[in-house]
């Protein structure tokens, strides 16, 4: 049913200046709904068969333009909602017109998402969020833009912009999985419509490069755990290498938060950070040596990464990037002098405990091909339905 917009003088309405006021009238589906313009006049003044003020009536060019500027936001919000296929009704249209909702932009989402994550403590992932904000911040300008400009030629553009910057094409590729993200949370939260998905057609999958390898031998394992460190900080770096080898490649972030409460029957038991999943492995005497080594009375974490000084989630993050990034310098350092084929990181010993399990015979069902599928989830689905006997089998092919 059309909708038809008009503004009348209330007659029927005597103000105490004698005067009447003028009254926006929006009828639709039978229905009115009336709203003031905010000024009135003498009756006389109007002209009620035109709906407008007559020639002689005071201030006339200003009540025609105050008119037509109304009258043309009605008219664009209900071109707007019936280009949208959005139902309305007069009380409704009347909302939109005078209380519009702003349409969140890619810069909102993008502030949402990260507030998330820093709220649930993900604080590294609300850094690399930020990070390719700041980089779509400098590509485009601003982005105070709506979802529906982010289409493929602008995808494309942003591509390119990204290669000149130099990027290795992972970075580019981490780039746009983070925009999708955001994309999907948009659609999501009903910001923009799922027809406008440009990631149907630009396919991030081809910014995903083969992955070095990161993996070594076990006779290369095996020269990494025997090699006697020369400094306090090479013998901490090796020792923490080999506990994560022995312990089912446990990242080096749930290392340093490893306290008591996470032994529970000569097994290390613990959530791990990332997938929010509980781990259970078994504790070989060598990792518990290396527990008690580095237990200290003051500080109720299993290793000297964090104390009780860092007390924030910020502080602990921080403190955990700064000693991860010297034990991996002093690891690289090391895997040179033993002739190790790739350079040697926590992340390597993550990797080898699989590849060591996968070549002595173990079932790739639990060790789950080199936990390096895509999905890190798939691989502690597996490991979690093997019982404790078939887990600790499994380990002792480690040594």
């Amino acid at each position: 049913m059309s909708t038809t917009i008009s503004v009348v003088c209330y007659k029927s309405k005597v103000l105490k200046n004698n005067e009447s006021p003028l009254m926006l009238r929006v009828c639709k589906d039978g229905k009115r709904k009336y709203e003031s313009l905010g000024i009135s006049l003498n009756p006389k003044y109007w002209d009620f068969k035109a709906n407008k003020p007559t020639a002689k009536c005071p201030n006339r060019e200003y009540i025609e333009k105050l008119i037509a500027e109304k009258k043309r936001a009605y008219a664009d919000k209900v071109i707007e909602l019936k280009a949208m296929a959005n139902e309305f009704t007069a009380t409704t249209l009347m909302e939109k017109v005078n209380k519009p909702i702003r349409r969140k932009t890619v810069k909102d989402m993008f502030d949402l998402y990260i507030q998330q994550l820093v709220s649930a403590n993900r604080l590294r992932y609300a850094d690399m969020y930020k990070l390719t904000m700041n980089s779509l911040l400098k590509f485009n300008k601003h982005l105070n833009i709506p979802f529906s400009d982010v289409d493929v030629t602008w995808l494309k553009k942003y591509e390119l912009w990204l290669q000149a910057q130099g990027l290795a094409i992972n970075t580019i590729g981490t780039r746009f999985r983070h925009l999708r993200v955001i994309y999907n949370l948009a659609i999501d939260e009903k910001v923009v419509k799922r027809e406008y998905y440009p990631f149907n057609t630009f396919k991030v999958s081809k910014l995903n490069q083969i992955p070095a390898k990161r993996s070594i031998s076990k006779d290369a394992i095996l020269k990494v755990l025997n090699y006697e460190g020369k400094t306090g900080l090479e013998c901490f770096s090796i020792d923490l290498f080999t506990f994560s080898y022995l312990t089912a490649g446990i990242n080096f972030v749930d290392i340093a938060r490893l306290t008591d409460d996470n032994i529970m029957e000569n097994r290390l038991v613990y959530i791990r950070k990332k997938t929010k999943k509980q781990i259970k492995v078994p504790l070989q005497s060598q990792a518990v040596e290396l527990i008690e080594k580095y237990k200290q009375q003051d500080n109720p974490y299993l290793f000297p990464i964090l104390s009780p000084v860092h007390k924030t989630e910020q502080q602990k993050v921080n403190r955990v990037h700064k000693v991860i990034a010297k034990v991996n310098k002093t690891l690289k350092r090391i895997g040179e002098q033993l002739d190790v084929s790739i350079d040697l990181t926590t992340y390597v010993a993550r990797h080898s405990f699989a590849t060591v399990l996968k070549r002595s015979g173990v079932n790739t069902s639990l060790i789950s091909e080199a936990l390096g599928h895509s999905s890190e989830k798939v691989t502690q689905i597996y490991l979690d339905s093997f019982g404790n006997d078939q887990m600790d089998d499994a380990m002792k092919n480690l040594l």
